[in-house]
């Protein structure tokens, strides 16, 4: 960052939403990042990094607001507070717009593929309250708590709007180990599991402090015993709607081999893969083999809206065709989405 800019406030308009939630906005011919402003305001900033070619700056001031702006629905969240909830101040439907509207914009770009539609709830229930699984970080002062946005200062306010009533209750007290962190766990029978985990001498020590090392997920008629330091859907309701969404699209049936290329992979010839891959994506190399193996049906999930559209444009690539495209608002108060492909040829 040049001195020149650094904390330089200035006042722009908002313009239409960026992947990774910002909008876009101009000043002097320079493009600028603003985050935790909605399009169509206008708002007072405060540079906050210089690229070169383009500023990040986050909102100081909102001058004049969008009648989809509504008081935080997260306490810590916002400028100088927690990274949690980025959406925080836009009503859902607002937020769910937004969303839309950068998956459509990076399948456009990077995947050269024409989609418009919504971003869908994956339940009724209110936006809050839904997230089962956090971990969080100790200081230096022994006390818990979330990453301010890229930056390794915490906020040990440990309010935040995505977890249940309850969660962390208990455990915003100080006397944890510095560099520690806390998993937590609230699993599909409503109990509680904390777990304890610190790199020492080279090694992770893992300390159950308080239900198991594992918890009970279920979707459907199956169950699992999931470790609280392992992933699992963040959303209490993603992995039932994910689950019957593949199984509606992917149409399995007696006699076909189905490919869980991140879960175990099979040895014959495939009828349908079904990937959901971290969010950097699925990449060439696998995509290349999809293609190679000619797997005829795929459904592709994912995470990250810019790599989901640069994995569905290599699909294309391959002559693969989009039949289908659901984009879920399963984080909701934040800027992130999960779309779901059918891709076929």
């Amino acid at each position: 960052m040049q001195d020149s800019t650094a904390r330089a406030e200035l006042t722009v308009v908002a313009g239409a939403p960026a992947n990774g939630g910002s909008c876009v906005a101009h000043h002097e011919g320079r493009v600028v990042f603003v985050r935790y402003a909605l399009p169509g305001e206008r708002v007072r900033v405060r540079v906050t990094a210089d690229r070169g070619s383009y500023w990040h700056a986050e909102v100081v001031e909102v001058i004049e607001p969008s009648a989809d702006r509504i008081a935080s629905l997260c306490p810590i969240a916002g400028v100088d507070g927690s990274g949690c909830c980025d959406l925080a101040f836009a009503t859902p439907e607002a937020a769910r717009a937004i969303k839309a509207d950068v998956v459509a914009n990076q399948l456009q770009r990077l995947g050269g593929h024409q989609w418009s539609g919504e971003a869908q709830p994956l339940s009724e229930s209110p936006g809050t309250g839904w997230r089962t699984r956090v971990r969080l970080e100790v200081g230096d002062d022994g006390c818990p708590g979330f990453h301010r946005y890229h930056s390794d200062r915490l906020v040990t306010d440990l309010r935040c709007a995505q977890l249940p009533d309850g969660m962390l209750d208990g455990l915003d007290v100080p006397g944890w180990p510095p560099a520690a962190q806390l998993h937590v766990a609230v699993d599909d029978d409503g109990q509680r599991h904390v777990v304890r985990t610190q790199r020492e001498r080279g090694r992770t020590t893992t300390t159950v402090v308080q239900g198991g090392y594992d918890g009970v997920q279920r979707v459907g008629a199956r169950s699992w015993r999931v470790p609280v330091t392992s992933f699992w859907q963040a959303h209490r309701d993603a992995a039932r709607v994910y689950s019957a969404l593949v199984v509606d699209w992917a149409q399995p049936a007696t006699g076909m081999t189905v490919w869980d290329l991140y879960g175990g992979a099979g040895v014959f010839a495939a009828d349908v893969a079904v990937l959901d891959p971290p969010r950097a994506g699925a990449g060439r190399e696998v995509i290349d083999l999809l293609a190679a193996a000619s797997v005829p049906r795929v459904v592709h999930i994912g995470c990250e809206a810019a790599s989901f559209a640069r994995d569905i444009g290599l699909y294309r690539g391959h002559g693969y065709a989009v039949e289908k495209l659901s984009v879920f608002d399963a984080f909701p108060l934040t800027h992130h989405t999960e779309c779901v492909a059918l891709l076929s040829r």
